[in-house]
C-alpha cells in the first residue's frame, strides 16, 4: 500500500502531497499520522525555507473519510475525536511554523480539505477547483480550524452561508471573496506554485515567520498590544544576519542573499 502522504524536496522547498487519490485524498487516521510524520521532518529543519501543500489526482482533499466513519459503527464518536485530535495537531504546526506555507488547490476541496486550503499564507487554486463546507450533509460540524479561519478570511456572513447551507463556491468566486489568493489555469498550477515557493524560499524566512506570528494574533489583540508585539518582533528581526544583509543590499542596490541565519 502506498504512503498516504508524500514528501519531496527541491532545494529549500519541501512539498507535501496528500496521496490517497483513489479515495479523493480523504482524511483517515493513516493520512493524519502521515501528515504528522512529514511535518516532523521539515518544520524545524533550517534547510527547508518554504512548504507547499497539495493533493494528488482529481481532488485536493474531499474531507474526512466517510466510509471509515460508517465502518466504526457505534465507535464513530470516539474515532471522530481521535482523528480530529491527530489532524488538528498538524494543522496547528503548519499554522505556527516559522516558514511560509503555500497551498496549491489542484481540485475540489470539501470539509476538512477546505480547512487545509484556508490554512495557506498564499493559496493558488486551479480554475476547476471548488470549495464546499460539506459537514451538514453528513450531520457533522466543522473541524480543521474552519470555524476560526473562514470568518477571518471571508467575513462572518459568507462563512455562515457556506457552512450552514453547504453552497459550493467556485474558484473565481473564492478569489473574489478572499477565500484564496488567486486562480490559475489548471495546466499552469504546478509551475506557478513552484515559482512562488522558490521566491519565498529566497526571502528572509525569519522575518516571514515573524510576520506570520503577528498576523495570527492581530484580529483579537487590541491595538496597543499589537503595537508592542510589532516593536518586539521588528527589534528581534533587526538583530539577524538577514536584516543586516537586506539593509546592506538595499544601500548597494543589489539583490540580497538571505540565508536564514541569525
Amino acid at each position: 500500500m502506498s504512503e498516504p502522504v508524500l514528501l519531496s524536496r527541491a532545494g529549500a522547498v519541501a512539498t507535501i502531497t496528500l496521496h490517497r487519490p483513489e479515495a479523493g485524498n480523504t482524511i483517515n487516521m493513516a493520512l493524519a499520522e502521515g501528515l504528522a510524520r512529514v511535518l516532523d521532518e521539515i518544520v524545524d529543519d533550517p534547510a527547508v525555507r518554504c512548504v507547499v501543500l497539495t493533493g494528488e489526482g482529481r481532488l485536493f482533499c474531499g474531507g474526512g473519510d466517510i466510509s471509515a466513519f460508517a465502518a466504526a459503527g457505534d465507535s464513530t464518536p470516539q474515532l471522530l475525536r481521535e482523528l480530529a485530535d491527530a489532524f488538528h495537531a498538524s494543522v496547528l504546526r503548519m499554522a505556527k511554523m516559522a516558514k511560509p506555507l503555500v497551498v496549491l488547490v489542484n481540485g475540489p476541496a470539501a470539509g476538512a480539505g477546505m480547512s487545509l486550503a484556508l490554512l495557506g499564507d498564499v493559496v493558488l487554486a486551479a480554475r476547476s477547483a471548488h470549495f464546499t463546507a460539506a459537514y451538514g450533509m453528513v450531520g457533522l460540524t466543522p473541524d480543521g480550524g474552519m470555524s476560526w479561519l473562514l470568518p477571518r478570511l471571508v467575513g462572518l456572513r459568507h462563512a455562515q452561508e457556506m457552512i450552514l447551507t453547504n453552497r459550493r463556491v467556485g474558484a473565481e468566486e473564492a478569489a473574489g471573496i478572499g477565500l484564496i489568493s488567486r486562480v490559475v489555469d489548471d495546466a499552469d498550477l504546478v509551475a506557478a506554485g513552484q515559482e512562488l515557493a522558490a521566491a519565498l524560499a529566497e526571502a528572509a524566512t525569519g522575518a516571514l515567520g515573524g510576520a506570520r506570528a503577528l498576523l495570527s494574533v492581530s484580529l483579537h489583540n487590541p491595538l496597543d498590544v499589537q503595537l508592542d508585539l510589532e516593536a518586539l518582533t521588528i527589534s528581534a528581526a533587526g538583530a539577524t544576519a538577514d536584516s543586516r544583509e537586506g539593509i546592506s543590499a538595499f544601500l548597494a542596490r543589489r539583490k540580497p542573499k538571505f540565508t536564514g541565519e541569525r
